[in-house]
């Protein structure tokens, strides 16, 4: 189990974002949550194991090809415990 936290910048305020990746992160073995972030991005932590981390971003990636303008992946550690995917506001 790892546990990421992911940035997406570019049009993904006000599309459906969140709610599609929530919907996405339900089909797979993924806990954590998505909410929007002031300066227009949107956040995503994930925690499963890497091929469904994997998973889940090729199909948000693939979902939102044209607003995406950048994507960044970076390894954390949170205390935190989730119970499902949920989006944060």
């Amino acid at each position: 189990m790892t546990t990421e936290r992911i940035i997406f910048s570019g049009h993904v305020q006000g599309v459906g974002f969140r709610y599609s990746v929530r919907s996405v992160a339900r089909r797979h073995p993924i806990q954590g949550f998505v909410r929007n972030l002031p300066d227009g991005t949107v956040e995503v932590v994930a925690r499963g194991n890497v091929g469904a981390i994997d998973a889940l971003l090729a199909e948000v990636q693939e979902h939102f090809r044209s607003n995406i303008r950048h994507c960044e992946r970076s390894p954390t550690t949170l205390a935190q415990t989730f119970d499902g995917f949920e989006i944060r506001f």
